[in-house]
């Protein structure tokens, strides 16, 4: 299969994308997602028992959710990438260790399998997320009272 120049660009775009959504989740500046997700974003992390809901409530979710893990690492591998003009959909495998706080100098490091499935759309400021939601493939070691 030969991709276009634009297609390829599309691809590269939506790789980088992704990844900036990987490091602005782990450096907690998520005020940046609404640069990452689309206005009328859906986006759906209830398979770890978070949140779904568009754009604005997910950040205010994030930023209060995540102030408990000081650290975490979100790696992306195996992107599939399927083009349709403006619009794209992904499937995209995430490891994600995170440190979790549990209070009194006492830390847990436990480890996220998972697929972030995907739509991305083309927007005058170039592409977005505008539906994500989390699949479950695996934990490791997490805290009894997190139930997954």
């Amino acid at each position: 299969m030969t991709l276009s120049l634009q297609e390829i660009s599309d691809r590269m775009e939506i790789q980088d994308l992704c990844w900036h959504y990987a490091d602005t989740i782990d450096q907690k500046n998520f005020d940046e997602l609404r640069n990452i997700f689309s206005e009328d974003a859906h986006i759906d992390y209830s398979c770890f028992g978070g949140a779904v809901g568009n754009r604005e409530e997910i950040i205010s979710f994030l930023k209060e959710a995540l102030a408990i893990f000081p650290h975490s690492q979100h790696l992306n591998a195996n992107m599939q990438i399927k083009l349709d003009g403006d619009t794209a959909t992904g499937r995209i495998m995430c490891l994600n260790p995170q440190e979790m706080d549990l209070g009194e100098s006492d830390n847990v490091t436990y480890m996220l399998g998972l697929w972030y499935v995907d739509e991305y759309v083309r927007t005058d400021a170039g592409w977005r997320i505008r539906k994500r939601v989390e699949e479950k493939s695996w934990t490791f070691n997490t805290p009894d009272f997190m139930n997954f």
